[in-house]
């Protein structure tokens, strides 16, 4: 293998519009805005990845244009001219020069993968360990915030066998009006499909003592992360006859490991960008494992590159019990690959081509990139 350095990163930010609003209890999405990177190496091979968030600052601490700026400022002079091929190496070096900045980080260690797979001739997934899995089950979200629409939602997505999980946003509303709309989605469904929810952190832990049990009741098998203090959520653990799970608490390997030393959740939601990239996300998972917790493939309602990013890392799993929600792209009106991605029988497709194994389709996506594309060179 010839030596290769990195010569040129490119960021763009592209906005891109949703099927429908998507409604949390932080915020409501009406379109999606994906921060691409590309990482251009000295042998030719050019490496994309992605950063996104849900609802731009209001779930967590960066926001496209953040990562956009902190790659831009940071990370891209710091990467001109290191090896391409030594990843964890460069990661770790850039993680002494630039703290935190988890999306930023994922974005960039995807791209540098994806060039790696593509120099090699291999997966991602192969990269990472080898996968398990050739395909992965996929759940859905309902978050139109109408009963009525999600009910509707949920059965075209079983009459199209596109999902069969369901896992509805609440926590926005009062609660005895949440439980009675995942009671009549339940309901609505049947044995037919799984329903769960996601509070996001809307709860207090007086509000959750009282609502897990009536979710349990109305047919609901797992609850994310319905308080925001991971204190809190060890408190709720082992009372309930449902499922609890760790999202946002989830920083990383390092929270990763005081929640399980705590007894603190059933499920982890493994999320790239949440934890730092995709071998931060492994050590994440690996905490879970050794400490009995099961795994949840998680997303930020990402595009297409941090979605396969993820499918690669979760088809490496021993155990992936919940499955995942790798849906992101399904919630975007615009194909930006020149191949989509293959969602069928209720789950999707790993891609099994050199790096993450997809393709951008540059006319598409250049329609939506906003002014302003950044180049850093030598």
């Amino acid at each position: 293998m010839t030596h290769a350095t990195i010569e040129r990163i490119e960021t763009r930010l592209v906005d891109l519009p949703t099927i429908r609003p998507h409604k949390l209890s932080v915020a409501t999405m009406y379109g999606q805005t994906l921060m691409l990177v590309k990482v251009y190496c000295s042998d030719g091979i050019v490496g994309i990845g992605e950063g996104t968030t849900i609802a731009g600052m209001a779930y967590g601490p960066e926001s496209p244009e953040a990562m956009k700026l902190a790659i831009d400022a940071y990370f891209a002079p710091a990467m001109i001219g290191k090896d391409a091929t030594q990843i964890q190496a460069l990661m770790a070096h850039l993680g002494k020069l630039v703290k935190v900045n988890h999306f930023s980080k994922s974005a960039l260690e995807t791209a540098l993968l994806d060039a790696h797979g593509k120099r090699l001739g291999v997966p991602v997934s192969e990269l990472l360990g080898g996968r398990r899995r050739e395909r992965l089950p996929v759940a859905w979200t309902l978050a139109s915030g109408d009963t009525a629409k999600d009910i509707a939602e949920a059965e075209h997505m079983l009459d199209v066998r596109r999902h069969k999980v369901f896992k509805l946003k609440i926590g926005a509303k009062e609660l005895k009006t949440d439980i009675k709309h995942v009671a009549d989605i339940k309901k609505a469904v049947g044995e037919r499909a799984a329903v769960r929810v996601d509070v996001n952190m809307a709860w207090s832990e007086t509000q959750a003592a009282w609502a897990i049990p009536a979710l349990a009741d109305a047919g609901c098998d797992l609850v994310e992360q319905p308080v925001a203090s991971a204190a809190a959520l060890a408190r709720l653990m082992r009372r309930f006859p449902v499922a609890l799970m760790a999202d946002e608490v989830l920083q990383g390997p390092d929270s990763a490991f005081e929640i399980a030393k705590n007894g603190g959740a059933d499920v982890f939601a493994i999320k790239i960008e949440q934890s730092g990239g995709l071998f931060a996300a492994q050590r994440v998972a690996a905490i879970a494992d050794a400490a009995g917790i099961e795994l949840y493939g998680g997303t930020m309602l990402e595009g297409a590159f941090s979605t396969v990013a993820s499918a690669h890392l979760f088809a490496s799993f021993a155990n992936l019990q919940w499955g995942t929600e790798l849906f992101g792209p399904l919630l975007i009106t615009e194909e930006i690959l020149t191949t989509p991605l293959d969602y069928s029988d209720f789950e999707l497709t790993v891609p099994n081509g050199p790096g993450l194994g997809i393709e951008l389709d540059e006319a598409k996506v250049k329609r939506f990139t906003r002014e302003g594309l950044m180049k850093v060179t030598r």
